[in-house]
């Protein structure tokens, strides 16, 4: 990504920061967007989550992410109904910085198309 790029990425993540602490009356960061979308794709609504939970959550919701870019795939619900998902292709080594612009990015695109769209 060049500067223009993490420009428009940083002021879209921005917009988003602020629709979702509005709508939740909260102050979220990436760690609190990942637990939303963890929670909207388990489909069962918001409950108390134990610790562990909260983790799986958090996973659902980068699996969930990085499908859109083809590096998992849904593989399955279990009996209690959590997904499951299949890693499909390695992630390229990337820094944190990196990894951080690659899940605001992905969390972008899921809202625009999955939530506001």
């Amino acid at each position: 990504m060049d500067s223009k790029e993490i420009a428009l990425l940083k002021s879209k993540w921005q917009l988003l920061l602020q629709n979702l602490n509005n709508r939740f009356d909260s102050e979220l960061d990436l760690q609190g967007v990942l637990f939303l979308i963890g929670v909207q794709e388990l489909g069962k609504g918001y409950r108390q989550f134990s610790k562990s939970e909260k983790g799986d959550l958090m996973h659902i919701a980068t699996c969930k992410l990085l499908s859109q870019y083809g590096y998992y795939v849904l593989n399955g619900i279990d009996v209690d109904g959590w997904p499951h998902w299949e890693l499909m292709q390695p992630l390229p080594p990337l820094t944190l910085r990196e990894q951080d612009l690659l899940l605001k990015q992905a969390a972008i695109e899921y809202f625009e198309a999955e939530i506001f769209g």
